[in-house]
């Protein structure tokens, strides 16, 4: 499962961080949503119901939002909430959809709806919680991609500082000479949707986190895991519904061996905590 997540970057961050290579092979920087940008906040502790970025075609974006993006940042509520929803309030769902088994993709009708209309997404983060069950309590772990050399588990300091940098100026899409060199990203598959109360209102955007069987490093801590999209190639094909079909795109929902994890501290199981601490390190074999 997923159930919470970390994405400590800020807007600009984001954007750089995010960059890709289109089909021919082009840079690019994906930009946010018109005021989306406004919604997202970091946070080393996010959990459902928080506003987090995901990334969507350019087919989707400019159908939704109407706004011509290469492929497009709008800052998504966790949690999705089907179309065909009838409450006027999204919060009497009577059953969490923060994750979505991939084996029920075509079983549901919350989920089945979404994929087979091609409504996928990527979600971005600096990597998941998850809990390890150690006799009477659990231990949690923090659970991302391996960074290169001389990356560091994402800091207040560091955002600051890069903060600070970019309101010098944001980059350019397509300046391949500006490489990001911060954190690696963790980027996850996921399905949105779009509701608006049946009385009328603002639409709302929703998603959910795909889940798969864990790899068999991850299963000593829980039997779930995310289904990670590892690399540039695997996000690209996951978002061109265009291109790649939805049973073609299921063959990329597989437990992934690339994560690398440490132990945390347990300030972390309270969502209302939101602070470094909640990434570091730290020795579980040490008494508090």
């Amino acid at each position: 499962m997923c159930g919470r997540t970390a994405c400590t970057l800020a807007p600009n961050e984001l954007s750089r961080a995010a960059r890709y290579r289109d089909r021919t092979g082009q840079r690019r920087q994906p930009r946010w949503k018109d005021g989306d940008a406004d919604k997202y906040r970091p946070s080393y502790n996010k959990s459902p119901q928080s506003f987090n970025p995901v990334l969507l075609s350019n087919k989707h974006f400019n159908k939704l939002f109407n706004e011509t993006l290469p492929v497009g940042f709008p800052a998504m509520r966790w949690g999705l909430i089907p179309a065909w929803f009838r409450e006027n309030d999204p919060s009497k769902m009577q059953y969490s959809t923060s994750n979505c088994r991939s084996e029920s993709l075509l079983e549901k009708k919350s989920y089945k709806d979404p994929f087979l209309k091609g409504q996928r997404c990527v979600i971005l983060a600096d990597g998941f919680y998850e809990w390890k069950r150690r006799e009477k309590e659990k231990q949690p772990f923090f659970i991302y991609f391996p960074q290169s050399q001389g990356d560091q588990v994402p800091s207040q300091q560091n955002t600051q500082k890069t903060e600070s940098d970019l309101d010098q100026g944001e980059v350019a899409p397509d300046q391949d000479d500006i490489d990001w060199t911060g954190w690696r990203l963790l980027t996850i598959a996921g399905l949105f949707d779009s509701w608006t109360p049946p009385g009328g209102g603002e639409t709302l955007y929703t998603y959910t986190v795909i889940t798969v069987d864990a790899s068999p490093d991850i299963q000593s801590i829980h039997d779930r895991m995310p289904a990670v999209l590892d690399g540039e190639d695997e996000v690209r094909r996951w978002l061109d519904f265009g291109e790649v079909k939805s049973l073609e795109a299921m063959k990329l929902l597989q437990p992934k061996f690339s994560l690398t994890f440490h132990p945390v501290s347990s300030l972390v199981n309270n969502s209302r905590n939101n602070s470094p601490e909640c990434l570091q390190p730290i020795d579980p074999t040490v008494k508090k």
